[in-house]
C-alpha cells in the first residue's frame, strides 16, 4: 500500500511517501513558511539530491496541492497520478481520552479532534488544517489520524490522575496524557524483536530524548506511565521547557515578574530548560562545547538533564518491579553517547550495565550497548515515527475495507 504521511504545523507541512509493506521511502520533503513571505518546498525523490523550490504558499491547501503536484510531476515525481495514493496518515498530537488507537477520519473523529484544541492549541489546529487540506486535494482517499497520546491511554488512573479536586477532571479532563506515543511504541516493539522475546513478556523503559523529551514505562506490552502530562511541558527538563517544577512557582513568578498567563507560559515553554539554565543554547552540542570550555552553567544544565532522566528510569523500574531493557531514541538518545553513558551509569543494581566501549561514538544506528551476558539490555534504537504512522494507516484502512 502506498501511504502518504503528513505532519502539519502552524506554518509548515512535512511529508513522507511510503511503500508501507517494505518501508521504502519513495519521496519526502516539506513545505515551509506557509502563509508567509519566502515560502518554499523541499523535495527528495528515492534518495536523490534534495530539490528546493521557492513558491507562493498562501495556505495549507495550496501547499498540499503543490506537494501532490511534485509527487506526480515528470521531473520529480514517483507516481503517475494521485490515484496511486492509497491512503494518507496524519500525525495528530492530542486525542484526549477518546482515542486509544488510530482512527479512520470521519466527521465525528474530526469533531473529537477539535474538542482537544484547548489541550493542544499549538498542535491540533494545524493538524486539522492538514487533514482538511488533504480532503480537499484528494477527495475519496482514506485519511487516518495517528495520535501521539493513544499509546499512553493504557495508563491506570493512579498514574494519570492529578491530586486536584475531582471536578477538574470531570469538567475539563485535566489528567496526564503523555506524548511521543508513536515513537515509544515503535522502539519498544523493536526492542522486543531484537531480544527475540514476546513484546508482552518484557518490562521496557523507553527514553525519547530530543529538544522535547519524554520517558515511558512499557510493562508487558502496555504503557503504564510516562513523564509528560496534560501538555508536553511536564517531565524531564528539555531544550526550552522547564519540565517538573513546584506548581506554586507559577503564581510566584507571575506576581514577581508581572506576567500574565501568556507570559508565564512563554517563560516555561520557550525560555526555560537547558537554555534557561545555561544561558547558552538549547542544543546539547553547544552545551557540551561550552561545558568543556569551563562554562559552569552549561555543565549544570547537562547534569540536571541527566539527573532528571535517571530519576525517571529508577522510578519506572520500581513501578514495574524491575526492568528487562532500557532504550534510547530520538535526536539526543540516538546521537549523544555521553548523555547515554551518564544516564546509564550506576544502574548496575537494576541489572543495567552499559559497555562504554560499545557505546562510544555510536550515532543514529541500532545497537545493543549492554555488557556481554547482561540479563537486562541497553539499546539505542533509531525511531521512525513516519514509518510507524504509515503502517498504522495501512492497518486501519485494511480493517475498514474488510468490514
Amino acid at each position: 500500500m502506498k501511504v502518504l504521511v503528513i505532519n502539519a504545523g502552524s506554518s509548515s507541512l512535512k511529508y513522507q511517501f511510503f511503500e508501507s509493506e517494505t518501508g521504502a521511502v519513495l519521496a519526502k520533503g516539506g513545505a515551509e513558511r506557509i502563509g508567509l513571505d519566502d515560502s518554499l518546498i523541499t523535495h527528495t525523490r528515492n534518495g536523490d539530491e534534495k530539490v528546493v523550490l521557492e513558491t507562493d504558499l498562501p495556505d495549507h491547501k495550496e501547499a498540499m496541492e503543490q506537494v501532490l503536484s511534485l509527487l506526480t510531476s515528470p521531473n520529480y515525481g514517483v507516481i503517475q497520478s494521485m490515484m496511486e495514493i492509497d491512503a494518507v496518515g496524519h500525525r495528530v498530537v492530542h486525542g484526549g481520552e477518546k482515542f486509544s488507537a488510530s482512527a479512520l477520519i470521519t466527521p465525528s473523529v474530526k469533531a473529537a479532534i477539535r474538542v482537544c484544541f484547548d489541550l493542544a492549541p499549538l498542535h491540533n489546529p494545524p493538524n486539522m488544517t492538514g487533514i482538511e487540506a488533504c480532503e480537499a486535494a484528494m477527495p475519496g482517499v482514506p485519511q487516518v489520524a495517528v495520535f501521539d497520546t493513544a499509546f499512553h491511554q493504557s495508563m491506570p488512573a493512579a498514574a494519570y490522575m492529578y491530586a486536584l479536586p475531582y471536578e477538574m477532571y470531570d469538567e475539563y479532563r485535566v489528567r496526564r496524557y503523555g506524548f511521543h506515543g508513536t515513537s515509544h511504541r515503535f522502539v519498544a516493539q523493536r526492542c522486543a524483536e531484537l531480544m527475540d522475546k514476546p513484546f508482552d513478556s518484557l518490562r521496557i523503559i523507553t527514553c525519547h530524548l530530543g529538544n522535547g523529551s519524554s520517558i515511558a514505562a512499557v510493562d508487558h506490552g502496555v504503557c503504564i506511565d510516562t513523564s509528560m502530562g496534560l501538555t508536553p511541558l511536564a517531565g524531564v527538563c528539555m531544550g526550552t521547557r522547564c519540565g517538573d517544577i513546584d506548581p506554586a512557582i507559577v503564581t510566584f513568578l507571575m506576581q514577581k515578574e508581572g506576567l500574565d498567563h501568556k507570559g508565564i507560559d512563554s517563560l516555561m515553554n520557550k525560555k526555560s530548560g537547558v537554555l534557561g539554565v545555561s544561558g547558552v543554547s538549547s542544543d546539547f552540542r553547544d552545551l557540551e562545547e561550552a561545558a568543556n570550555n569551563g562554562n559552569k552553567r552549561a555543565r549544570l544544565a547537562l547534569d540536571m538533564f541527566v539527573y532528571h532522566c535517571k530519576k525517571y528510569v529508577g522510578s519506572y523500574s520500581a513501578a514495574m518491579g524491575g526492568v528487562d531493557a532500557l532504550v534510547f531514541t530520538a535526536g539526543i538518545g540516538e546521537n549523544n553517547y555521553l548523555v547515554r553513558e551518564s544516564i546509564a551509569s550506576g544502574l548496575g543494581y537494576m541489572g543495567l550495565q552499559l559497555d562504554e566501549q560499545k557505546n562510544h561514538g555510536v550515532r543514529g544506528v541500532e545497537k545493543d550497548l549492554s555488557v556481554d551476558g547482561s540479563q537486562a539490555k541497553i539499546f539505542v534504537i533509531p525511531t521512525n515515527e513516519e514509518l510507524a504512522i504509515a503502517r498504522e494507516t495501512e492497518i486501519v484502512v485494511r480493517s475498514a475495507m474488510a468490514r
